[in-house]
């Protein structure tokens, strides 16, 4: 039977209090520093960290004993609407009105309005269905923007009873007359693991050879002369080596998918010891994959493949190369990504799906 709790933002307090149980699933809330509400989202596997009215993010993601977020300098989410004073978390959705790094021509901020974005409600759903007991997570805003935009993005966050993995989906309505101009993109960010296989159903790879004015020259003819091997080999970015490979302070790729029989592309980071992190999406709805990987002193992320309806490089690119999409008027659009951690015993047979 489904089992609604409606969350306000007074539920929330210094001290974690438990929301509901639901068999081996619970959810409990608590405030980080500046009152930004949290929920932990726990199975018999492990944990999520959820910012309900922050973006909808996911913070934190533990299965197994395994932290499968990035490194970051930030422990905890900051209080703050700007994109690089509060970032490190395992996911956040990217879009819609722009997307991607702005150029200087661009006005919009990094990613665009959806990463921060301040949701009105949002509440927790348990239930069952065929795949057993769940618990999800929605929240729901109204955008607007006078006489030019005006959305209702819902995403949601469900995670199984005795699952390590979590199903991610972002839907967007346009409520207004004219059709809504969008760009989307699902920025899912894991710990690099030395040592590790990046195994994936990609058919194509495009290396953006960008280097940051700003970056000293030393690493900038490091960065070239990896651009170099790249071309050599192009195999040498499916392993991960810190010692080997320069990815300071980051490098980005555009990547094309091929797809199960039921239209899902996979992508895993396979560990020496056996486990994988896991991601799947759907090229139909998110036809562009983007690898973005940053290894730094301060931040260490694999973003294996982030799901994307165009490419990273702001509005205006993505205008002048024709991959801004259109949402017709009162409809609706949803962005689907299955993603989390596979346990060895489960890899070989996941591989399967990626032919």
């Amino acid at each position: 039977m489904e089992t609604v709790v409606n969350l306000q933002k007074n539920f929330f307090t210094a001290k974690e209090q438990t929301f509901i149980e639901s068999g081996k699933l619970s959810a409990s809330g608590f405030t980080y520093a500046g009152d930004i509400c949290a929920l932990r989202i726990k199975n018999d596997r492990g944990e999520l960290i959820i910012l309900p009215f922050k973006g909808q993010q996911i913070w934190r993601a533990r299965f197994d004993g395994v932290d499968l977020t990035m490194k970051s300098m930030f422990d905890e989410p900051r209080a703050t609407d700007n994109f690089g004073e509060s970032y490190g978390c395992f996911m956040l959705h990217c879009g819609m009105t722009a997307m991607g790094n702005p150029a200087p021509e661009d006005t919009h901020p990094q990613h665009g309005e959806l990463p921060t974005m301040r949701y009105d409600t949002s509440y927790i759903v348990t239930d069952n269905d065929e795949q057993g007991r769940y618990m999800e997570v929605v929240s729901e805003v109204y955008y607007r923007r006078a006489f030019g935009v005006g959305y209702i993005a819902k995403p949601k966050i469900r995670i199984y009873e005795n699952d390590t993995l979590i199903d991610i989906s972002m839907t967007v309505t346009n409520r207004r007359s004219e059709p809504l101009a969008y760009a989307y993109l699902c920025h899912v960010n894991f710990r690099p693991i030395e040592g590790a296989r990046l195994v994936d159903s990609s058919n194509s790879i495009f290396v953006h050879e960008d280097i940051p004015e700003n970056l000293p020259q030393e690493k900038a003819e490091a960065l070239k002369a990896y651009f170099e091997r790249i071309k050599q080999n192009p195999e040498i970015i499916n392993l991960v080596d810190s010692k080997t490979q320069t990815y300071e302070p980051e490098i980005v790729f555009t990547m094309k998918y091929d797809t199960d029989p039921d239209g899902w592309a996979h992508c895993m980071q396979i560990a020496p010891e056996g486990y994988a992190n896991y991601l799947a999406f759907r090229p139909e709805e998110t036809p562009i994959g983007i690898r973005w990987i940053a290894r730094t002193p301060n931040e260490d992320a694999m973003g294996m493949v982030l799901p994307a309806t165009a490419e990273h490089k702001g509005y205006n690119y993505l205008k002048e190369k024709g991959q801004l999409k259109y949402l017709p008027p009162n409809e609706s659009i949803t962005f689907r990504v299955k993603t989390g951690y596979i346990e060895q015993s489960q890899v070989e047979k996941t591989k399967i799906k990626f032919k």
